[in-house]
């Protein structure tokens, strides 16, 4: 299949990567000229996206990806799929699936779980939405990029799924530091703690898959000075999105909202800038209750 692919970031590079190695003819473009091991360099995004069966984006933001989409979607041809794996605002995704169904070209938006780990070993987990027909075809990729994809519904589902995901995850590794910090000021062990949540009704991937303390539970990103896995303001970037999309619903999300303001404190006013989104628990160890 020949692919056209742009925005070859930490999370794009690996994947364009991946398609490669696995036969796809794959061309790229990003903006910084990065330059991947299969991937044949295009010199720009409409070079990227002509006579490709199909188009991948990653892109930072609803913005960005509406300015690609009027650039490639007129070099796309007829029957082509146009498959968005960023996260962005629902509204973005439906807007441009739009503009891909009166230029008669399918389109699923995709965006993943997993970060740049999964991205590079191909474990990502996809969440798409669009027809079953351009499903269909971005299906067999899916495999190649990651080790599951769930059609949601129509086209924004994936957003929408994305974005719910990770207001809960947002809101469980806030109250999982919490309770870890918590324990510290109690006198609990924290391998004594992880022993007792990790088996109990505390169980959830922020403390199972994910701990935020160094040295206990499997590796995370605690065990490497909380190097970012994912980090904290694309965490923030993504509560923002939940909560955008529940005011323009009517949806109650207080705790949604609360984890929304506390990362937002954390990346913009404290230290949080660059870390994973798992550096909460030093910061609230710090936090003496006032």
């Amino acid at each position: 299949m020949k692919i056209g692919f742009i925005g070859l970031g930490n999370m794009g590079g690996h994947m364009a990567r991946n398609l490669a190695t696995a036969g796809h003819d794959v061309a790229g473009f990003d903006v910084t000229g990065v330059q991947i091991e299969g991937v044949t360099q295009a010199a720009s995004s409409a070079e990227a996206a002509t006579g490709a069966d199909v188009v991948i984006t990653m892109l930072p933001n609803g913005q960005i990806l509406r300015s690609v989409a009027a650039e490639i979607i007129p070099s796309m041809q007829k029957g082509a799929c146009f498959i968005d794996c960023s996260t962005v605002d629902v509204e973005s995704a439906r807007a441009v699936a739009d503009d891909c169904a009166a230029n008669e070209l399918l389109a699923v938006d995709a965006p993943v779980s997993g970060g740049i780990g999964g991205a590079d070993a191909g474990t990502l987990t996809f969440m798409a939405g669009g027809s079953n027909a351009a499903f269909a075809v971005a299906n067999p990729l899916f495999d190649i990029m990651g080790q599951k994809a769930v059609h949601c519904g129509e086209s924004g589902a994936g957003q929408a799924a994305k974005i719910c995901n990770n207001m809960i995850l947002g809101a469980t590794m806030i109250v999982t530091c919490e309770a870890f910090a918590l324990a510290d000021k109690l006198g609990l062990d924290r391998q004594k703690m992880f022993d007792v949540v990790s088996t109990s009704s505390g169980y959830s991937w922020s403390m199972n898959a994910y701990c935020p303390a160094p040295g206990v539970g499997p590796v995370s990103p605690a065990d490497n000075d909380y190097q970012p896995g994912f980090a904290a303001e694309l965490m923030l970037k993504d509560l923002r999105l939940s909560q955008q999309a529940a005011n323009a619903v009517g949806a109650s999300t207080p705790l949604g909202g609360y984890a929304t303001e506390e990362y937002a404190k954390f990346v913009e006013s404290e230290d949080g800038l660059g870390k994973d989104f798992s550096a909460m628990l030093p910061r609230f160890s710090k936090i003496n209750q006032t």
